[in-house]
């Protein structure tokens, strides 16, 4: 259990920054991370840190295609966690 909060811990911090670095890239007109990237990091945990640093940044926060997307992930991932934990329930009770 240990091993996984470490892993959305660092997930998080990663996402965190990397939404910070892609800030200060876009407001110095540079080299920018890809939303692919960005996106990518939110599907394998990093949806709080991601979503913190775009308030904090306040960016992203105004490009519809790229919250819809997000939030589309975080949809996918509430239902897949909801459908995991009701599974298993439905599993104890009819053990």
């Amino acid at each position: 259990m240990t091993v996984i909060l470490i892993y959305f811990f660092i997930i998080n911090i990663i996402g965190f920054f990397l939404i910070g670095y892609d800030k200060k890239m876009a407001v110095a007109h540079k080299y920018r991370i890809s939303e692919k990237t960005l996106l990518l990091i939110v599907v394998f945990g990093g949806v709080i840190g991601s979503g913190l640093a775009m308030l904090f940044f306040r960016h992203k926060t105004s490009k519809t295609t790229y919250l819809l997307k997000f939030y589309g992930i975080v949809f996918i991932q509430i239902l897949v966690i909801f459908l995991l934990k009701t599974k298993k329930s439905f599993n104890l009770i009819y053990l």
